[in-house]
């Protein structure tokens, strides 16, 4: 029965990283706008990589209502190029990537949680 128990603390979600070394789900902790100087410390892209399947989609359409809500000018890129999202090194999918570093991968969020995380990488 402690085997069980065990393996339980074991499962615990990977910490948040932006590695790209496999993470089956992540989230970033820190962006900077190092893709685009003009935009300052602001959000400059933001993109949804994905195969086209279901969840991915809903994940374009999640991140497109968090901009909304939040006011941004920032138009929601989905990058389904399969080459394209190797460059990232996304091993899992839906991804949403925020001024070209991954800022999370392997889950879909909502509406909110894309909002709390942009809030919480300090957009």
């Amino acid at each position: 029965m402690a085997l069980f128990g065990k393996k339980k603390e074991e499962e615990k979600k990977a910490p948040a990283c932006t590695c790209n070394s496999g993470c089956p789900t992540s989230e970033a902790t820190e962006i900077t706008s190092d893709c685009c100087p003009d935009a300052g410390n602001g959000i400059c892209c933001i993109k949804v990589l994905g195969s086209g399947c279901a969840s991915c989609h809903a994940q374009f359409e999640n991140a497109k209502e968090a901009v909304k809500n939040m006011g941004l000018s920032v138009e929601v890129e989905y990058v389904t190029d399969l080459q394209k999202i190797m460059e990232y090194g996304v091993m899992s999918m839906p991804a949403l990537v925020v001024n070209e570093k991954v800022a999370a991968m392997g889950k879909v969020l909502k509406p909110a949680d894309v909002e709390k995380l942009l809030h919480k990488l300090g957009f």
